[in-house]
């Protein structure tokens, strides 16, 4: 739960490549395994965009806001950690988004925040975004480079029946007012998304999947009526919710050349309450288990004679705010590399994380927007993942998670790879089934370990802090590799991540 409100270790690099094709033999040794990684780059499975990162940031109350508040959009702490990624997508919506009404130029009405209502759906009332609010935002986004997509209120004007269907015509005209005052100020959005968890029976109320569409292609044609002797226009994205296969089948197909971009939620982990929540993250059966939902929205985009493409459009692993010292801690990477591993090799193009702020899964701290330790893996693959996914095919130890991609904006490739064993150090070394055009004999990496044995000490090595407030009010710290040669293998100690960069490997699906 990210809260926008509407009033006033350590790392190692090593230079690999993106996601190559793995087969690996495997041996135990005293606490150790030896695997190889055998590599086949001819050609890449898939292509994300160059922005794949992602964060979200929901709408919510004063009064809901009880693990954070983003008020203070001139907090420089807040504004370089965006600043960093040069761009960071961000996803503004939410569950409160289908109840958030738009302050119109001529202010003839009175704008009115959220207030508590039990009665009302989600427990609030429509709540008003002022538009001197959203000229701060605007501010703020073109000051930190960000890619705005904006989810916009698809139940206006709908009647909410007992089962919880909504039905009626999408009202598009506080949406078309509040776009027409962003192109005229100048504001660039990435997206305009429409609804949020409506897809499918819903959360809370849903919509079936006819009027969906027809209130979808109602703002396609509104885009492009409002952007109209624009070249760039803002990409057209919807439903927000989560995958319902039969529902996203029909919805692309009568969408036709109205819909850019189809997004579905993932919280795969249960609720942040659950106490075993860290025996989840490490189990290697929930992880893998991780990937059906992505070869399953694959599946459908690809069959379909949509040209939309699949984004992860919110993701916070556990839902109801996830759980304090576990999500936004160290350990949780290891679900988070793992999950943007998984998506880019499904062909994801985007996968947003929930959230940026807010709740027990914020990528900055709540209260002083300091990074909890997934903003540095988020960071890190922002770096080094090029677009370029490569077939990864992997045997051996399932403790070990190994993704590698093209090198990003440099030549060579990157590859990740993730041990979720507390007891097992993995020596790893790589070789190449035929594809490789030359090797140098250096290479970097960045390790993201635990300060202390996590074994013994789960809770400090896992802690949530990373550095401290001076150092990234000035700027993010610098991310140093190691560097070592290449014919010695990659050290994976037990609980850790390795970014492995190899700058003088060039293979084909690279060139």
């Amino acid at each position: 739960m990210g809260c926008l409100v509407l009033r006033k270790g350590w790392w190692l690099l090593l230079c690999v490549f993106y996601c190559c094709s793995f087969i690996c033999d495997v041996k135990a040794i005293n606490g150790t395994v030896e695997i190889t990684v055998f590599i086949n780059g001819t050609s890449p499975i898939a292509k994300t965009d160059e922005d794949f990162i992602c964060a979200t940031l929901d709408w919510w109350p004063p009064e809901k806001c009880d693990y954070g508040t983003l008020q203070d959009l001139k907090n420089v702490v807040f504004l370089n950690a965006v600043k960093a990624f040069s761009p960071l997508k961000i996803r503004l919506g939410g569950t409160l988004q289908d109840k958030v009404i738009y302050q119109t130029e001529d202010k003839q009405k009175p704008c009115v925040p959220f207030s508590k209502n039990s009665s009302e759906m989600f427990g609030f009332t429509q709540g008003c975004l002022p538009l001197a609010r959203w000229d701060e935002l605007n501010y703020f986004f073109n000051q930190s480079g960000a890619l705005v997509i904006f989810g916009l209120n698809a139940l206006s004007g709908k009647s909410i029946q007992p089962n919880n269907i909504a039905t009626g015509p999408w009202d598009s005209t506080n949406a078309a007012s509040l776009i027409r005052y962003t192109v005229t100020k100048g504001y660039k959005i990435y997206g305009w998304e429409l609804g949020n968890e409506l897809s499918g029976s819903g959360i809370g109320v849903g919509i079936a999947v006819d009027p969906y569409a027809s209130d979808t292609i109602v703002l396609h044609n509104l885009i492009q009526d409002i952007y109209k002797g624009i070249n760039t226009k803002p990409q057209i994205i919807a439903p927000g919710g989560f995958f319902d296969p039969g529902w996203f089948q029909q919805f692309l197909a009568k969408t036709v050349g109205s819909v850019n971009v189809i997004t579905h939620h993932i919280y795969n982990l249960g609720p942040g309450s659950d106490e075993h929540l860290i025996d989840r993250i490490l189990n290697p059966s929930v992880l893998d288990s991780g990937a059906d939902v992505f070869r399953n929205v694959h599946n459908v985009v690809r069959t379909s004679i949509n040209s939309a493409v699949a984004w992860v459009g919110e993701a916070g692993g556990a839902y109801n705010s996830g759980r304090n010292k576990v999500t936004n801690a160290f350990v949780f990477s290891f679900w988070y590399l793992d999950q943007l591993g998984l998506a880019s090799t499904y062909d994801t193009k985007t996968y947003c994380r929930q959230t940026l702020i807010g709740g027990n899964y914020g990528l900055l701290n709540t209260t002083t927007f300091v990074p909890n330790p997934d903003y540095y893996s988020a960071l890190l693959w922002h770096r080094l993942m090029g677009r370029q996914v490569l077939s990864t095919n992997f045997t051996g130890t399932r403790s070990i998670r190994a993704y590698a991609h093209c090198a990003k904006q440099s030549q060579g490739i990157t590859l990740l790879l993730i041990n979720i064993d507390g007891n097992t150090t993995v020596q790893t070394r790589v070789e190449f089934q035929g594809t490789l055009m030359r090797l140098h004999k250096r290479r970097h990496h960045h390790r993201h370990r635990p300060k202390v044995n996590p074994l013994h000490q789960r809770k400090q090595a896992f802690g949530s802090e990373t550095t401290n407030c001076r150092s990234i009010i000035r700027l993010i710290p610098a991310l140093e590799p190691v560097r070592v040669n290449s014919s010695e293998p990659i050290t994976v100690a037990p609980y850790s991540i390795v970014f492995v960069r190899m700058p003088y490997v060039a293979i084909p699906a690279c060139r």
